[in-house]
């Protein structure tokens, strides 16, 4: 395992499609780190990678008990149990998967100032998949509307595991488009100008698409 090289690679990835399709905006790496332990961050945190993902809350409580000290933008990237949002929601900068109003009231109920947040989508109508249809997402951002510890910062989606790059690219056009329906509403609470999208195997992809935060695990840990 080379993080060095591996952070390295992938900004160099990000930075030569930013190039090509000129695009202006950042595009962040948010270190998915599931499968690795405080020193694996440390390493990444040495090479600039300051945004840390995790989908378990156990797993982020630990871990996040470890780093407390050092400079670390956490993001919860996982399906959120109401039942443990006590737990977490005043420990995380960003919440990566808000799909339903139980989850709002409990992080209204818990959180002591306002969380950046992204609505999943499922944008590929698979089953195995969390997150809300397409066409429950508009009413579901205006519904948003009475939870003020909550801002809508974005959506995020995951694309289905497959190799063609067809079916990749129409999921990823499909939020992106979503995401101009609700910038046309002019929401205050919901700018929505933040696409979470990509992993390791299509974020080229997604950044051609619009991603501005993509979430990397194997790449970074090979």
């Amino acid at each position: 395992m080379n993080i060095k090289e591996n952070v390295k690679m992938v900004k160099e990835e990000i930075a030569t499609i930013k190039n090509k399709y000129l695009l202006s905006y950042d595009v962040k790496i948010c270190a998915a780190t599931k499968y690795v332990g405080v020193d694996e961050i440390d390493s990444l945190l040495e090479e600039g990678v300051s945004d840390f993902g995790e989908n378990r809350v156990n797993a982020f409580l630990e871990k996040e008990q470890l780093l407390h000290n050092k400079s670390i933008i956490w993001h919860f990237i996982g399906s959120l149990q109401t039942n443990k949002v006590k737990k977490v929601i005043n420990k995380i900068d960003y919440l990566h998967s808000l799909d339903r109003e139980s989850l709002a009231k409990e992080i209204n109920k818990y959180r002591d100032d306002v969380l950046n947040c992204f609505i999943e989508v499922n944008c590929s109508e698979e089953d195995s998949k969390h997150g809300l249809n397409v066409n429950e997402v508009k009413s579901f951002v205006q519904l948003i509307e009475k939870y003020d510890k909550i801002r809508v910062i974005g959506l995020m989606t995951m694309a289905e595991n497959t190799q063609d790059e067809t079916i990749i690219r129409e999921t990823f056009k499909k939020l992106k488009t979503l995401q101009s329906e609700i910038q046309d509403l002019n929401l205050i609470y919901a700018p929505c100008n933040q696409l979470s999208m990509g992993m390791s195997n299509d974020f080229h992809i997604a950044i051609e698409e619009g991603a501005t935060f993509v979430r990397i695990g194997s790449r970074l840990f090979k």
